[in-house]
């Protein structure tokens, strides 16, 4: 780490390297403020943190707005970064008559370097901050200082490997899919564009990647790191017994990501759904985007450390387990509140990769998205972090089956389109209220009134408690009454 303190703010930084960071966005150690509002907090977030950049006179979507340059407003930003308890230390560079090609106005920026601090947790008048990822969030003074202990200031991602050569073990091709994926273009070296990134540095006259940019971009991750695989299993029943099919990835953890989620889509079955009045559409009878979420988690948040444990992704005929050795850095009831990142270096990437939307949202949008299909998610937080998504029932599964081919020959005479779309949404929401069925199917309230009734008489539904709170049944069994 003081190789690369050091290297912080020591040359002042040019137009191409500006234009580059603007390409680029916030991130983890870069953020844009148009004026000194708020400017304690992020000074509070990257000292907690591991430092950064702060640019004064650019917005958040990287336009250059201009600053004026007195100073007034240098020792303004002095004596906020003094006010901080304990005080910050931070360098302040100028960038002077930048350009606009539109409008050909030279305007100014202010860039503030903010040490990692020595002294955390820190704090500002409104409390403590931390950065992950392109945000600063606010946290309890007790949950800086156990980030602190658990993780210390040693963490896996950002450790420079002196056993990988560059460019001799880095993969071009992998790279080059990286800035595709993230819109960054290749205006700058590879090497440039990795120190920027935060993945790589000159360390004893060598350009080295750290441990995040070797996951990512080594040809063959497996040399260095025989923990970075992900195995799934796809069992024969409920239990850890019969295997029917077993797959190993060890690649750069975006080829990893992708093919843990092709495992999934091979060997999960198709519900199928209908929205409003539109055609039939069909999707994994789990939602797809929350297991992209928890594997997404996964390979973000474990603790590469552990060299003994690498990620699982388990099939089992009621529910799917995606498990990640990496305790929680928090208790238990922040989840989904908060974020705090292990390696937040490979967050950076995953965030710029447009995988990851928000800070601390993926667990919510795993339990809203699990939610809106009446189904079930439990989450495991002991040694190991596992997310287990439960399958649809037997019943449902037989409802969706039976929908598909018209129910049966009798029934199937007198089965309306309506009646299999409000089957299709009971099935995939068994809580689904009237209102909502009015909304999804097109018809009108007493319109549903009447065709539920028509299938309660079918024996095809039952009701199970009360108009509010209860749920509907789907009784294929019964299709011949």
């Amino acid at each position: 780490m003081k190789n690369k303190k050091q290297k912080l703010g020591k040359e002042k930084m040019n137009e191409k390297e500006l234009n580059f960071i603007l390409q680029e966005g916030e991130g983890l150690k870069i953020e844009f403020k148009e004026s000194l509002s708020n400017l304690d907090k992020e000074m509070v977030a990257f000292a907690n943190a591991e430092g950064g950049r702060i640019f004064l006179g650019i917005s958040d979507d990287g336009k250059i707005k201009g600053i004026e340059i007195s100073n007034k407003v240098r020792s303004q930003i002095q004596d906020i970064a003094r006010n901080c308890n304990p005080s910050i230390n931070i360098k302040i560079e100028e960038l002077k008559n930048i350009q606009k090609s539109a409008e050909q106005i030279s305007k100014d920026v202010l860039v503030i370097d903010v040490e990692e601090g020595k002294n955390k947790p820190y704090k500002c008048s409104e409390g403590f901050y931390f950065r992950e990822g392109p945000n600063s969030q606010k946290l309890k003074r007790d949950e800086i200082i156990n980030l602190s202990v658990r993780v210390g200031k040693i963490k896996f991602d950002e450790q420079l490997n002196k056993e990988f050569r560059f460019p001799h073990d880095f993969d071009e091709e992998k790279f080059l899919r990286f800035l595709e994926r993230s819109n960054i273009s290749k205006v700058s070296s590879a090497k440039e564009i990795l120190t920027h990134l935060s993945l790589g540095m000159i360390a004893e006259r060598k350009f080295r990647l750290n441990n995040a940019g070797i996951l990512l971009f080594a040809k063959e991750p497996k040399k260095f790191f025989r923990q970075n695989f992900i195995t799934c299993v796809l069992y024969k029943g409920k239990e850890r017994l019969d295997i029917i099919d077993r797959k190993d990835y060890d690649d750069d953890l975006l080829t990893n990501y992708e093919k843990g989620i092709n495992f999934l889509k091979q060997n999960l079955r198709v519900a199928y759904i209908i929205k409003g009045t539109g055609p039939r559409k069909e999707e994994l009878e789990l939602p797809e985007e929350a297991l992209r979420e928890a594997l997404l988690n996964a390979i973000v948040h474990r603790d590469y450390f552990e060299k003994g444990f690498g990620i699982f992704i388990e099939i089992f005929d009621d529910r799917v387990e995606i498990t990640n050795k990496g305790k929680l850095l928090f208790d238990k009831s922040r989840l989904g509140k908060i974020s705090f990142s292990r390696n937040p270096a490979l967050f950076d990437v995953f965030y710029r990769l447009g995988l990851i939307e928000k800070v601390g949202s993926g667990i919510n949008r795993i339990k809203n998205l699990v939610e809106e299909r009446g189904l079930k998610v439990r989450f495991d937080t002991d040694e190991f972090f596992r997310i287990a998504f439960y399958r649809p029932n037997e019943v449902t599964k037989t409802a969706e089956k039976k929908v598909g081919e018209k129910v049966g020959e009798k029934v199937g005479e007198r089965w309306t389109d309506n009646q299999e779309k409000i089957i299709h949404f009971i099935a995939e929401k068994p809580s689904v209220s009237a209102k909502e069925l009015s909304e999804s199917v097109g018809i009108s309230s007493r319109k549903i009134e009447e065709n539920i009734s028509k299938l309660k008489q079918k024996g095809l539904l039952k009701r199970i408690g009360p108009a509010k709170g209860g749920h509907w049944k789907i009784q294929i069994k019964n299709k011949n009454k």
